[in-house]
């Protein structure tokens, strides 16, 4: 029996979530990619608690010329969601790619937030 792209991504998310987990002194930096947009959160998974996030869906990002699917959207994604972090006291993290492949615009938001400052 073939397996779906949407099982398959669903089955190594959960096969990545085993294995991390975001704690109070070091959370959890998940990062959603649809057809459209980039989602990028950071979450404390002890306390269930999203402690910041950032999205192409924010008006500074979605009024860019690059449009919100392109990689340039992603790194302006991943910098102001570490510069949310910082400003909360929040410099390292465990990053959770969701499910995707570390590539294109899931690894744009990476290297943004590592060049802001976040270590992981």
């Amino acid at each position: 029996m073939k397996v779906d792209r949407k099982t398959a991504t669903h089955r190594r998310h959960q096969r990545i979530r085993r294995k991390i987990a975001g704690t109070p002194e070091q959370p959890r930096l998940a990062v959603y990619r649809s057809n459209r947009h980039i989602y990028a959160q950071v979450i404390d998974d002890v306390h269930q608690r999203t402690l910041v996030a950032a999205s192409t869906l924010e008006a500074p990002l979605r009024s860019g010329e690059e449009g919100t699917a392109t990689c340039e959207a992603a790194t302006a994604v991943g910098r102001l969601v570490a510069e949310r972090a910082k400003e909360k006291g929040i410099t390292a993290v465990v990053f959770d790619r969701g499910g995707k492949l570390y590539h294109g615009r899931v690894k744009a938001v990476a290297d943004a937030a590592r060049e802001a400052g976040l270590d992981f």
